[in-house]
């Protein structure tokens, strides 16, 4: 009996270290790890959050276990949290046991679209905001150009593990160095357009949705955690921008 409350107990933690490293609300990782312990028959779980790990306990019987991970941040990924969603279901329904639920866990991985995949829809998405801005094609162009460019930056450092900020900084400052070209040779109608439209992709949203949320839903801690977080991004973001501006001695979107 000691040794599955053991195991579940693992199985708990591992998929509660799964949803708060890719990016779930703290509501969900409560409630996805307590849903998976009742279904693999332990009596109560209990579930602490922090910023970056979270403590379970499980309860069977008399019998009580501890367990502490620590969750650093790995990205966003949406893929993660569904199927840690769906092998909870399963267990819920009977199909899996804690074993084979264990079993599945291990073999989910992060996969993500292809990065060439990811550089055109963000220039792309960049240039939309452009044209909705009142840039002619030259604007969409060129804002195009250059947060397709910044993404290929923000790529490599993520893929090279640099920090969140220095590489929103790097990012940023690349991105508003290219994108000041337009002013610089007077390329479109509002080539000012350019620099404020290509650094959106830098914009840290669903870190502000999930600090929110985790605020109104009681998660006061985890909320004001990643606020600050998002907060930090957002400042960095900043410095690449102005770094950009004063190098280039282009004031573009803020005159």
């Amino acid at each position: 009996m000691a040794s599955k409350q053991r195991a579940v107990s693992r199985l708990i933690a591992q998929a509660g270290q799964m949803l708060l490293a890719h990016g779930a609300e703290s509501t969900l990782v409560g409630s996805i790890t307590q849903r998976i312990g009742l279904a693999a028959g332990v009596d109560e779980v209990e579930v602490s959050l922090s910023a970056s790990s979270l403590v379970v306990t499980t309860v069977k019987g008399e019998h009580c276990i501890t367990t502490a991970r620590r969750s650093p941040d790995k990205g966003l990924n949406m893929r993660v949290v569904t199927e840690v969603q769906r092998i909870c279901i399963m267990m819920e329904k009977g199909i899996f046991d804690y074993q084979l639920a264990q079993h599945k866990l291990n073999r989910i991985s992060p996969k993500r679209y292809n990065r060439w995949l990811v550089v055109v829809m963000i220039g792309l998405s960049c240039a939309a905001f452009s044209r909705l801005a009142g840039g002619d094609w030259a604007v969409f162009i060129m804002t195009f150009i250059a947060s397709a460019m910044g993404m290929i930056v923000r790529q490599e450092f993520g893929h090279r593990h640099f920090n969140p900020l220095v590489n929103f900084a790097i990012t940023a400052f690349v991105t508003t160095l290219i994108s000041a070209q337009a002013v610089i040779y007077d390329i479109g109608s509002h080539p000012e357009i350019v620099m404020a439209s290509s650094v959106l992709m830098l914009v840290p949203g669903f870190p502000l949705i999930n600090s929110v949320a985790d605020m109104l839903k009681g998660y006061v801690n985890m909320g004001i955690a990643r606020f600050v977080f998002a907060s930090l991004l957002t400042l960095a973001t900043c410095l690449g921008i102005v770094g950009a501006m004063n190098l280039t001695n282009v004031l573009g979107w803020v005159q």
